[in-house]
């Protein structure tokens, strides 16, 4: 594993300068529809980076869309009916005009069964790429253009990391940044590593140079995305670790955060959490999945860690950093799970009490370990166990942001409410939602507030 040559890239570039050749003045618009985590956030970033440099105008519109691209998710069941039906959609699109191009890509498509799928029942598309393949977006489109055969592509097995790709942020304040692609952990009930591959992390001097380029732009809020950041720099020559690279993101001049999504607990070092808590830039937030507070569930899962050796990460982390915000991630009904396994769960959420949790229903996932498990659990108890959960949860996040009335704490403007043109919508470094009233316009930017109020899903504050 590698990084895309130059002589790629180039490549890639020459197919760009071709296309943007072939629709000069025609006035040609692109529509990129996003589904799943942030990482495809990130991506569709890029797909549309190289579409801008294309000669496409980006669209909201899909159909004014002269170029339909879908970037899929395949970590739940839902998200891959979602797809789908998206996908399905767009056939009328081809139907009225045989021109449009329809590309899929993301994690759905870099399975056998998916692509074939595409291949075989959705005749109108007319190509799919892996994870693996973002850069040849240039490729797929000049040959889509000229009417070559459609193009079917699962480039995982020896996926690269391509730099200097462009891309079109949706903010001006808050970013994406990749530090790392693929997972090596073999969760048994996730898809991820059959995806997007094994562990690539990008090279430390590359991300400063985009933290870097970003601060002087501006931006206030970055986030470092992987799969497991924790284990980043592990393939790279020098093995420069996490830590590393918060420590000298701290070195960087300006008035931002850095939050980091997501941490796996088995690699949680601390150098790591030491690192975090001593950067402003970083200690107002962490994120630690927790997937079970039982430990033979976690056996099952593959996590490698157990709940004794998690909870030492948190009374670590709390230790140097009181006023950490803690979220985490529950699967609820993994199968196996019985209800003594449900009730450590619970008890472990209420001794840690969390800020907010991210839970799931356990959803089969074709080609992972857990799909073939015995002892699946049934609809019924996993909704009954997922309702019990959130009850529980949202009794501790509403004492939890009562302990915030009074405080004055530093927030960014994400935008006014949809609902009333006087409250804008802020968050604080940990990512608490803090609604505001004001006269004045300062999204984009750091304020202080006075928190007067709470309920369970949000603070209520006033501009100081």
């Amino acid at each position: 594993m590698g990084f895309v040559s130059i002589e790629k890239l180039n490549k890639q570039n020459e197919y760009i300068a071709e296309i943007r050749a072939l629709i000069k003045g025609l006035s040609k618009k692109a529509f990129v529809f996003t589904l799943g985590c942030q990482q495809n956030e990130a991506d569709s970033e890029k797909l549309m980076g190289m579409l801008k440099s294309m000669g496409y105008t980006i669209t909201d519109k899909e159909n004014e869309a002269d170029v339909l691209i879908v970037n899929t998710c395949a970590i739940r069941e839902h998200a891959e009916r979602r797809a789908l039906s998206i996908i399905g959609r767009f056939k009328h699109y081809k139907n009225s005009n045989p021109d449009i191009i329809i590309g899929v890509c993301g994690c759905m498509t870099a399975q056998e069964h998916r692509m074939e799928q595409m291949k075989n029942s959705y005749h109108y598309v007319d190509f799919t790429f892996g994870t693996g393949a973002l850069h040849r977006l240039p490729e797929f489109i000049y040959n889509a253009i000229n009417k070559s055969k459609r193009y079917f592509d699962k480039d995982i097995e020896i996926p690269e990391i391509a730099e200097g790709i462009n891309i079109n942020r949706q903010s001006k304040y808050k970013a994406w940044v990749s530090i790392m692609y693929g997972c090596n952990n073999f969760c048994t009930y996730c898809i991820v590593p059959y995806v997007r591959g094994r562990e690539r992390s990008r090279k430390m001097e590359d991300v400063l140079n985009e933290v870097r380029d970003l601060v002087k732009k501006g931006y206030k809020d970055i986030t470092l995305l992987g799969q497991n950041v924790n284990s980043y720099g592990k393939d790279l020559e020098k093995r420069p670790t996490i830590a590393d690279l918060i420590n000298e993101i701290h070195k960087i001049d300006g008035d931002f955060w850095i939050h980091l999504m997501t941490s796996h607990p088995k690699d949680a070092s601390e150098e790591m959490l030491e690192a975090v808590s001593k950067s402003p830039r970083t200690k107002g937030h962490f994120h630690l999945p927790l997937q079970s507070g039982s430990d033979e569930v976690l056996c099952r899962m593959n996590r490698r860690y157990t709940t004794e050796k998690y909870l030492k990460i948190i009374e670590s982390l709390r230790e140097k950093t009181p006023e950490v915000v803690l979220t985490t991630d529950i699967i609820v009904g993994f199968p196996g799970e019985t209800d003594e396994d449900f009730e450590k769960t619970i008890d472990l959420i209420k001794k840690v009490k969390y800020d907010s949790i991210f839970s799931f229903i356990y959803s089969r996932r074709k080609g992972t370990p857990a799909d073939k498990m015995k002892e699946q659990i049934s609809e019924e108890i996993k909704h009954e166990r997922y309702d019990r959960l959130c009850q529980v949860q949202n009794e501790i996040a509403y004492e939890k942001n009562q302990m915030m009335v009074g405080k004055i704490v530093k927030v960014l403007v994400d935008g006014k409410s949809k609902n009333n043109e006087n409250v804008y919508t802020t968050r604080t470094d940990g990512n608490k939602i803090v609604h505001i009233e004001s006269d004045k316009d300062y999204t984009g930017q750091f304020i202080n507030v006075k928190i007067t109020r709470a309920d369970t899903f949000a603070l209520y504050g006033e501009k100081i």
